[in-house]
This record gives structure tokens, C-alpha cells and sequence, in this order.
């Protein structure tokens, strides 16, 4: 019979194997994720320095990968880009992505505001949040899922004489990208959006709610090509809806089409919900049209609390029913 002076040795051998495997273990997998931040932050400044070319300025501050044992990710101070050529320039606060070791594949990031954006022709906007998050699974050549969604947004817009003016605020805003075949499925909701009246030139509305789940044809292509225009091409609203946050708004859906020469097509259908309290809303924020509101208001409420109308397009030309609505400008 094996007396316990016996086993004691060899369990404190087995501990001991044990204890050194896992040592080995981590140390190998510690080197190993450094290693690959190694190579990963040079990529990061090899890609950046390719960028920077032909009047290209792209910087991220102090890049350095983060994130171990059990993740890792691209930490920058600062973003900035300059296209000196377009005159355009996009600076905002710091950056930090992550992804797990395990699902590099699938990464969040976060960016700190404000972002300030130039261009021109344009006041020079600035846009600032709570929170923004986004969420990627990477694949080529597009993302499979791509979302961004912003808490406490805020824009504003400053002039030539450096006086800035608010814009808008919203509570929270998401939007989301995936390619569906050759085609690219675009959804997005925003709520308490609330548009300050010093844009609207003093005219007052109410708190607004929307939402979209569009499709783009072709927009895969239309991406890697990094075209500047939609003329040409064509695409499928499913829903595109707007409320003031309570029973009143609008809806809309269909297929549209852009020619060539920058005119509209597009055989859509119109819902309005609760006619009469959305006129009385539009003749308040528009006082000298109230009579017109009524008047169209009212013919449609007799229709129900959502009547649906045809809207129609035929280059360029917009009839809503029997109601002859003019021109849709052209798209560049």
C-alpha cells in the first residue's frame, strides 16, 4: 500500500509541471500580444504616412495599441484631416477602439468631441456629444455591419465674423450601414431633436422624431469607386417617417431614381397621421400660410386620421394626387 509520504511528492511535483505550463503559457502569449501591438502601431504609422500625400494631411496623436491581456485597440490624443486641394478639414477629440484577442474581427470605438469640420462654401460646423459609439465587423470590401450612435448631440455653426450659432440638438441619434448583396441596406432614428429657432430664422418647432430604412442599389460598387454623385443611380425607401413626438407626422416609401442629368423619378406613397393637429403645428411655425395649411389640411382629413396619396415624380416634376407640387432641383 502507497503511504501519503508517498503521494505528497508526487502531487507537489504535478502542482509544480502544472504551475511552470502556465507560467510558460502566459509568458508566450504576453510576448506574443505585444509583438503584434509592435506591428500593429507601425502599420498604423505606415498607413498614415501613405495618406499623406498630394496635398492629403491625415494625424492621429500619439498612437499606441492598448488593451492587454484580453484585448487590444488604437489609442489616439487627437484626429486631424486636411484635403488642402478641396479646402476640406475635419479635426476632432481622441480616439479609442478595442477589440477581443479572440474576435479581432468585431471592433467599438469611441471618439471625444467637439469635431470641427470646414469646407467650402459652408460656415465653418461644429458638433459635439455625450457619447459617440461605433461598432464594425470588419470584412472586405466593406464592413459587414457598420453602426454609429451619438447621445446629447449638438451643432452649432460659426460665421466669417467668428460668431457661432446653434443649430440643433438631439437626445439620441443611430445609424447603420451592411452591405445586402451588391446593394447597401441604410437604417437611422433620431429622437428629441429639437432645431434652435436662431436657424430657422426665428420660427419655433417642436421637439421631431424620425426614423429610415432605405436601400441603395449598387452602393457596394458605388463605395469602393468613392463616388462624389448619386446621379445615376437608384435605390428603395422601405419607411422613412417624421413626428413631432406625439400622434401627428408623415411617412413615405418607394423606389426613386436618379438620370444622368440629375433629375428625379420616383413613384412614392405619402401617409399623413393626423392631418388636423399637424396643420395647426405647420400654421403656427408658418403663420402666413395658415389659410393654405387649412385649406390642404382639411380636404385631407376628410380621408381618415392617415390617408395615404400618391406622390409622384417624373423628372424632376413632383405631383402629390391631383396637386401639381413644382420642380425637384436637380442633384449635383
Amino acid at each position: 500500500m502507497t503511504s501519503s509520504q508517498d503521494r505528497k511528492p508526487n502531487s507537489s511535483r504535478r502542482f509544480l509541471w502544472l504551475a511552470l505550463f502556465i507560467i510558460v503559457l502566459f509568458g508566450g502569449y504576453s510576448a506574443g500580444w505585444f509583438w503584434f501591438a509592435g506591428r500593429a502601431q507601425q502599420e498604423v504609422v505606415q498607413r498614415i504616412a501613405e495618406i499623406n500625400r498630394d496635398g492629403v494631411s491625415a494625424t492621429c496623436a500619439k498612437p499606441e495599441i492598448k488593451g492587454f491581456p484580453f484585448r487590444i485597440g488604437l489609442f489616439c490624443d487627437r484626429l486631424e484631416f486636411e484635403d488642402a486641394t478641396r479646402r476640406v478639414s475635419v479635426s476632432a477629440g481622441s480616439l479609442r477602439t478595442a477589440a477581443q484577442v479572440y474576435q479581432p474581427m468585431r471592433t467599438v470605438l469611441e471618439i471625444d468631441g467637439p469635431l470641427r469640420l470646414t469646407a467650402p462654401d459652408l460656415p465653418q460646423l461644429q458638433f459635439d456629444w455625450e457619447l459617440l459609439h461605433a461598432s464594425a465587423r470588419i470584412a472586405q470590401p466593406l464592413p459587414e455591419r457598420l453602426s454609429i450612435e451619438t447621445r446629447k448631440l449638438v451643432g452649432q455653426a460659426s460665421f466669417s465674423d467668428g460668431t457661432p450659432m446653434p443649430l440643433f440638438t438631439a437626445e439620441d441619434t443611430q445609424l447603420h450601414l451592411r452591405p445586402n448583396g451588391p446593394d447597401i441596406d441604410i437604417a437611422g432614428t433620431f429622437t428629441g431633436l429639437a432645431i434652435d429657432p436662431k436657424a430657422t430664422h426665428g420660427r419655433q418647432l417642436p421637439p421631431l422624431d424620425g426614423s429610415a430604412d432605405t436601400s441603395l442599389k449598387n452602393g457596394v460598387e458605388l463605395l469602393a469607386d468613392k463616388a462624389r454623385s448619386l446621379r445615376g443611380q437608384a435605390g428603395t425607401i422601405r419607411s422613412m417617417t417624421l413626428s413631432t413626438g406625439g400622434n401627428a407626422g408623415a411617412a413615405i416609401s418607394g423606389p426613386w431614381s436618379i438620370a444622368e442629368d440629375g433629375l428625379l423619378d420616383a413613384d412614392l406613397k405619402v401617409t399623413i397621421r393626423n392631418p388636423r393637429e399637424l396643420s395647426r403645428i405647420l400654421s403656427e411655425i408658418v403663420p402666413e400660410q395658415r389659410q393654405q395649411f387649412e385649406t390642404a389640411f382639411s380636404g385631407l382629413a376628410i380621408l381618415g386620421d392617415a390617408p395615404t396619396l400618391p406622390l409622384k415624380i417624373v423628372k424632376g416634376k413632383a405631383t402629390l394626387g391631383f396637386i401639381p407640387l413644382g420642380m425637384v432641383p436637380a442633384v449635383e
